[in-house]
């Protein structure tokens, strides 16, 4: 798969609501950590604004009426509206907000399109965690295939210790999102 197809098709999928958490793991095993993560982020980024510019200005009555019968989206726009790119950036932190639907949401509160994407900037530890993902069930992968790679135990044991650090920090700050959205 190309790299341009990849992030075609990911940014179809969070406009058809279809949790891109896997295609993230996809990315990871396709393409390696760095280029999995970037190309994701930007089928995410395009997805996401399309979802964005779509409740906004083509379906902004059928979202607000989807919404309307959820209480805590319904939080969430409040919250957006008083505190704006702050909010979006914890909300992106976290890894318990469905995205796809947040993008939606979004769209009908009061904050700017550049906001939005600037607070697209919390999806990147999660990205991160999930090419990580990725990046060992394709290694996993290969070896149950039998291909023959050499890495030492000291290679593995720097896998598994940076897998354990990036789920930390993804960890972390889906409490320090959650802590901060209480607030609200």
């Amino acid at each position: 798969m190309t790299p341009a197809a990849f992030i075609a098709a990911y940014a179809i999928a969070v406009v058809a609501l279809v949790p891109a958490s896997s295609l993230t793991i996809l990315g990871g095993a396709l393409f390696g950590v760095t280029r999995g993560t970037a190309y994701s982020l930007a089928g995410a980024l395009a997805g996401s604004t399309a979802a964005f510019l779509i409740a906004r200005y083509g379906a902004r009555r059928f979202v607000e009426r989807r919404i309307a019968t959820m209480p805590r989206v319904l939080a969430v726009e409040r919250a957006v509206s008083a505190r704006g790119l702050p909010i979006v950036f914890f909300l992106r932190l976290s890894p318990l907000v469905p995205f796809n639907v947040l993008n939606y949401a979004l769209g009908v509160t009061s904050i700017s399109l550049p906001h939005f994407l600037v607070g697209a900037v919390g999806m990147i530890p999660g990205a991160l965690l999930y090419a990580y993902t990725g990046r060992l069930a394709g290694e996993a992968l290969v070896l149950a295939g039998k291909t023959e790679v050499v890495r030492g135990p000291s290679y593995y044991g720097l896998l598994i210790l940076g897998f354990l650090a990036t789920f930390a920090a993804v960890f972390l700050a889906g409490g320090a999102a959650r802590r901060a959205l209480r607030d609200v």
